[in-house]
């Protein structure tokens, strides 16, 4: 009686565990788009450090010295923008952080109620109105400020904080962020699972939707928290009164008193630098909470 043994199969030549790093060590370098990321940067940061510097510098060192040679007057410089009409130059700060603060949480809560609305429910008319919103974000936002004037004026609305808040709640783009994203993020399945636990529709976009779409409501906030930080446009047509001035408006009429003050232009300088601090601080703040793939918020939410 003879016995055959059965030898397992010859597994294929596994490929070495260093094959990987090989691959990747052996991967070229582009110098060209090294150095095109280099100027990229330098392009970006050079006017920062051009603020830092030039506000370093007291008025009459401003213009009759070095550009990038920096001095000692920052504080100096500060303690003259702080005292400026009383500390106007704060309020207009603290302006500002409303504007942009309220109008960014306002802005992307519609933006995620819309977008939601528009990637999960099925309603007449549906694609019309995308695409109209899709439209919208063509629309520049300048071309909408002086409709914007006039019907507010109607209403008695101009010269307010409501006047800049207003129009700052709804953008197209946001809506339509929001809503890419949630067809991504969010597994319709969930939705169908918390309606049959008895959820109703509010109660599952508050629990269910708005914790899955958190990272694309954080770039949605940050974009228009900066658009609004920066407007310039709406505020200067809607305000009328310099104790309502957003920065932006505030430092455009301290720049254009420079041509008899030639004093004004460090406290400028100076202003703009300190506009941007509290931006910087934002997006190191909030950078954690960004996510490469969309699909990262059904999974790991």
């Amino acid at each position: 009686m003879s016995v055959s043994t059965v030898l397992p199969p010859v597994p294929a030549t596994a490929e070495p565990a260093t094959a990987p790093r090989e691959r990747r060590g052996n991967r070229r370098l582009s110098p060209a788009a090294t150095i095109l990321l280099l100027l990229g940067a330098l392009y970006c940061l050079f006017p920062v450090l051009w603020v830092l510097i030039a506000s370093s510098k007291s008025s009459g060192e401003l213009f009759s010295t070095f550009t990038l040679m920096p001095s000692s007057h920052l504080f100096d410089n500060i303690a003259d923008l702080s005292t400026y009409r009383g500390g106007l130059y704060w309020r207009w700060m603290a302006n500002t952080a409303l504007y942009a603060g309220v109008g960014a949480a306002g802005s992307t809560l519609v933006s995620a109620m819309a977008g939601f609305a528009l990637a999960k429910y099925a309603f007449p008319g549906k694609q019309f109105v995308f695409n109209l919103i899709l439209a919208g974000v063509l629309v520049p936002g300048v071309i909408l400020a002086i409709p914007q004037y006039l019907l507010l004026a109607k209403v008695g609305m101009t010269n307010t904080y409501w006047s800049v808040l207003l129009p700052s709640m709804i953008t197209p783009y946001g809506i339509y962020l929001c809503r890419i994203f949630a067809a991504a993020a969010i597994p319709t399945e969930v939705l169908e699972a918390a309606h049959i636990d008895g959820a109703g529709d509010w109660r599952t976009f508050g629990t269910v939707a708005l914790p899955m779409m958190r990272s694309g409501l954080v770039t949605v906030f940050l974009f228009q928290f900066v658009a609004i930080w920066n407007n310039f446009m709406l505020p200067y047509i809607m305000l009328g009164d310099d104790r309502l001035y957003p920065l932006t408006v505030g430092l455009n009429g301290l720049l254009n008193q420079g041509a008899n003050q030639p004093s004004m232009y460090i406290v400028v300088v100076t202003g703009a630098l300190l506009s941007i601090v509290p931006l910087v601080a934002l997006f190191l703040g909030l950078q954690r909470y960004w996510r490469v793939d969309l699909g990262a918020g059904a999974v790991k939410a």
